[in-house]
């Protein structure tokens, strides 16, 4: 971790293709397109997702998901419900158990997990509602996955870092073994490097990328 924050001390270089005016067109007109193209297509399996969280467990369809985005901007997302509907009040009791380094809870095996939840994550179709985050303009498909609140309120000057852009639903680290990396720092690390060495070319592979992870079912 200490390498890889290194790195980046001081200020943060972006890229050069993000003051390129053209680029950022097609990459906001891509997160149009697809995103607007995807939850047409994708419809009925949103439909039938939103009735087995609704019949298999109490509590909302949908997750609202109190993020923060590009320099600190927060807003509400969406997710398919993937816990129980008291998941956010258990959370405390399960602090001792974070896998994860930092600011930032992961534990594998969450018991707040539903068992249909559980499936949803392995395939990531809770997520497919953010697609709909992306059609607004407060996402876009590749970029640093947002924090919630919560956790921004935590996180160090370097950490902050990864909102000086969009935040994505998709990035370097969900494709670069995001099931492994336990320190939060590295993470950090994979979402600077996306920051400073970031083109269309980038966001099409990372795109690839996570549609094989997908349908490997990497996720949890």
């Amino acid at each position: 971790m200490g390498m890889l924050q290194q790195q980046v001390r001081g200020p943060l270089a972006l890229s050069s293709n993000w003051n390129d005016g053209l680029q950022l067109g097609v990459k906001r007109t891509l997160d149009v397109i697809v995103s607007a193209a995807l939850l047409a297509l994708l419809s009925p399996l949103l439909a039938i997702l939103a009735l087995l969280t609704r019949l298999t467990s109490p509590g909302p369809v949908f997750y609202a998901w109190k993020v923060v985005g590009k320099n600190g901007r927060r807003f509400t997302g969406y997710k398919f419900r993937s816990m129980i509907a008291n998941a956010d009040e258990l959370k405390s009791r399960l602090e001792l158990r974070n896998e994860m380094i930092g600011p930032v809870f992961k534990l594998t095996n969450d018991p707040r997990i539903t068992k249909l939840g559980a499936w949803m994550r392995k395939y990531s179709l809770d997520e497919l509602p953010q697609l709909y985050s992306v059609l607004k303009g407060d996402m876009t498909l590749v970029g640093p996955r947002p924090p919630l609140a919560t956790e921004y309120a935590r996180f160090t000057e370097y950490q902050k870092q990864k909102l000086s852009v969009k935040p994505g639903v998709t990035c370097l680290w969900q494709v670069n073994g995001r099931n492994e990396v336990t320190d939060f720092d590295q993470w950090v690390a994979m979402d600077l490097q996306y920051i400073r060495e970031w083109s269309l070319w980038l966001d099409i592979k990372i795109l690839f990328r996570t549609f094989s992870a997908v349908v490997g079912g990497s996720g949890k």
